[in-house]
């Protein structure tokens, strides 16, 4: 049997020595060129047609279930080179979410840990960020604590004054000092990747330029949902062999662009405040 062929987009063990002790990595390849995500950006006012009236752009969660233009990127075989070398060889995609600030947009995202709000068991989750635009400290590009994934799981605090689009957020003091935030710097059709358990947030977009960006949520085969607080989960298996049979299956969609039948659990809804 010939050798799999490497490929730019596996860690070397430099990088992932580096994300298992900092809980982010940046200075990626780009998954897509200019062109390419030039043509996905075209393809999203199709999406945002289908929100209600009263919904916004945040409420596109889990629409990779409905949506092949969702779905495909998703399952991106240069993403998942990324994931696989993160996760090791068996683990499935469960969760998709766009994080759109327009110009002049005074929403920000908290400090928070994803994992606080995820109702699943071991932690062995990444989030990889696609940048739909150019991202930096501008236009409110996310900010992340390095190392924080390895202080443990803090508790938020739920807030109704805040600009956050999270109800449910950190405070700066209680476990962390933002001062050691590092920001991270995209350009469109590039990614991130950080762990399920590191500190991160995003201030207000004040310029005029939009700040675009696609989540993506992988986990490991032997990390299981809590099917009580999350009735609706799915997974969509990306890579390997599902030996631990933990979870329901999706089945994979067949329209371009859809939207699921059922509104997913919020974060607020999920989390512990």
């Amino acid at each position: 049997m010939s050798a799999i062929p490497a490929t730019p987009y596996h860690l070397t063990a430099a990088q992932q020595k580096f994300y298992h002790e900092n809980g982010y990595l940046l200075g990626l390849p780009a998954i897509y060129t200019p062109a390419e995500m030039a043509k996905i950006n075209a393809g999203l006012p199709n999406l945002l047609a289908l929100l209600k009236p009263g919904e916004t752009s945040k409420d596109i969660r889990e629409w990779h279930e409905t949506s092949t233009y969702l779905y495909e990127i998703a399952l991106n075989p240069k993403i998942l080179d990324l994931v696989e070398d993160v996760l090791g060889p068996n683990f499935y995609l469960w969760a998709s979410n766009f994080f759109i600030k327009e110009p002049h947009s005074p929403s920000t995202v908290g400090w928070h840990q994803d994992a606080y709000y995820w109702p699943m068991a071991p932690h062995n989750s990444v989030t990889v960020w696609l940048a739909f635009d150019d991202v930096d400290e501008v236009n409110g590009g996310m900010k992340l604590i390095p190392g924080s994934h390895r202080g443990g799981i803090i508790k938020h605090n739920r807030s109704t004054q805040t600009s956050s689009v999270l109800s449910l957020e950190l405070e700066d003091g209680s476990g962390f000092s933002s001062d050691a935030a590092i920001q991270f710097r995209l350009k469109a059709g590039e990614c991130s990747l950080h762990d399920d358990r590191a500190i991160h947030g995003s201030p207000a977009n004040p310029s005029d330029r939009r700040r675009a960006g696609l989540t993506l949520r992988y986990s490991g085969t032997n990390v299981k949902n809590d099917l009580t607080v999350n009735p609706n989960f799915k997974i969509y298996l990306c890579r390997g062999v599902d030996e631990f049979k933990l979870n329901p299956y999706g089945t994979p969609p067949t329209q371009r662009y859809g939207r699921p039948n059922f509104k997913p659990v919020s974060n607020e809804e999920a989390g512990k405040g």
